[in-house]
């Protein structure tokens, strides 16, 4: 019996529309394919299946599908195999070996050894796996596959299941395709936790799904992500988006959406077989869960992020580079930090604004509206300088109905301060330093109004 595994780690590029290629020529480099090839040599491959022996059938159909890859661009191929050292008996479990590493133009070396193979010892398929994570030297632009081929199940007490879902979960492969022939029901279900499984019953049939595999491993496919406003209708853009595997959380790809030169969103490039996590950079952010493609398909991906612009807006200079802070209503966590007299995009909703003025202002369920403008305007302050005889304990309070509600602290060794104040009624109260009766302390009333600017004198 022959079975074939295969996992990808994907990359994803960003397909540019015809007019910007032409244009900027930045036509993304596409990643290097790299197939490592696991060949299982164990004895029990020297046993005859239809028309040969298994060993003879797997070599003469890998050795054709290195044929092909070896004219195939962006690709390259290693070879690994396992029990072809030790012979049984006594069970050699550490019998694996990279025996042609991942270059260029090294297919010959591969088929040379393949042709050479003899069946001789056990199946480590789970050590296989976990030394195949070495296998790949280390590369920004490339899809690292792996095809197990093996003829029986794990014969050393090893757990492949454990080891696939380790190595997925690292992003060295993705889920692996199980491909066997003429599988047993038992070895079915050995087989499932470990990827995708397949079964083939003759000759004719594992030639099919080893094409059907490698077609899959070559082939990517095109998305159209789509950002929805409130009618569902894809207008919003613009927007930040980063491409994570769902599975071993790695980010993968960064992008800002576009709408092309048709008015329509622009496609990326995506593997088919990752699932992916999409995140949308809107203020908040929009999360897009288990995403899957299909290959031979255009699949469009939609993301619900209808937005609105919000402007606190200011007179004067002031409050010039001023920042405050957004949050969602009746929410805690803080969004943003806009500059006044600048435009935000955010999506539609309800929010509460926080600007750190004297006294600070919080503004409570503003709504952003789709493709509306929303203004909060913030009063013209008034300046007010405190002129003391002595430095002296300070503090400057803001009248609330019966309330006072403090608002700054002047500095206490320092005999006069500038304030920049909202319009208001304030209290300021006052002891000098060197008085050590609290019947010194004294306080005035004063009225700030926009615009204007006096001058208080505390003794």
């Amino acid at each position: 019996m022959i079975l074939f595994a295969i996992s990808i780690f994907g990359i994803i590029y960003l397909q540019p529309s015809y007019a910007q290629t032409k244009k900027t020529n930045l036509k993304p480099e596409p990643p290097t394919t790299r197939i490592l090839f696991i060949f299982d040599c164990s004895q029990s491959m020297a046993a005859n299946w239809v028309s040969d022996k298994k060993i003879n059938i797997a070599r003469k159909f890998l050795i054709h599908t290195i044929d092909s890859l070896e004219k195939t661009k962006y690709t390259q191929m290693a070879l690994r195999v396992y029990g072809h050292q030790s012979p049984v008996p006594p069970q050699d479990c550490s019998d694996t070996k990279l025996e042609v590493p991942f270059a260029e133009g090294n297919a010959p070396k591969i088929r040379q050894k393949l042709r050479y193979l003899v069946p001789r010892g056990t199946t480590p398929i789970a050590n296989s796996l976990a030394q195949s994570a070495n296998d790949f030297p280390q590369c920004d632009n490339c899809r690292n596959i792996v095809i197990l081929i093996t003829d029986g199940i794990e014969k050393c007490d090893g757990d492949p299941c454990a080891i696939s879902t380790e190595l997925q979960k690292k992003g060295i492969f993705l889920e692996p395709f199980i491909i066997g022939i003429g599988l047993d029901p038992d070895f079915k279900e050995t087989f499932e936790c470990v990827g995708k499984l397949y079964n083939a019953d003759d000759e004719n049939r594992f030639q099919e799904v080893l094409n059907v595999v490698i077609t899959e491993v070559l082939n990517s496919t095109t998305a159209q992500i789509n950002l929805l406003d409130q009618d569902g209708y894809p207008s919003e853009t613009n927007l930040a988006m980063s491409f994570y595997d769902a599975n071993s959380g790695q980010l993968k790809s960064n992008y800002i959406h576009t709408i092309n030169n048709r008015g329509k969103p622009d496609t990326i490039i995506l593997d088919p077989l990752i699932e992916y996590r999409m995140v949308v950079h809107s203020l908040p952010k929009v999360v897009v869960n288990n995403i899957r493609v299909f290959k031979g398909k255009h699949n469009i991906i939609a993301a619900d992020t209808p937005q609105g612009i919000l402007n606190v807006k200011t007179t004067g200079s002031r409050y010039k580079n001023l920042k405050f802070l957004i949050r969602k209503s009746n929410d805690t966590q803080t969004i943003n930090m806009q500059t006044v007299d600048s435009q935000e995009r955010y999506l539609i909703g309800s929010y509460d604004l926080e600007i750190p003025v004297l006294p600070r202002i919080n503004v409570k369920d503003v709504i952003i509206k789709q493709s509306v403008t929303t203004t909060v305007s913030v009063p013209v302050p008034g300046i007010i300088t405190i002129l003391m005889t002595n430095p002296g304990y300070c503090s400057i309070y803001v009248e609330r109905t019966n309330e006072l509600e403090w608002v700054y602290n002047v500095n206490p060794d320092i005999k006069h301060e500038t304030i920049v104040l909202q319009p208001g009624t304030y209290r300021i109260i006052y002891r000098p330093k060197y008085a050590k009766n609290i019947y010194y302390t004294s306080e005035k009333r004063v009225i700030i109004k926009s615009g204007s600017s006096q001058s208080v004198k505390l003794n």
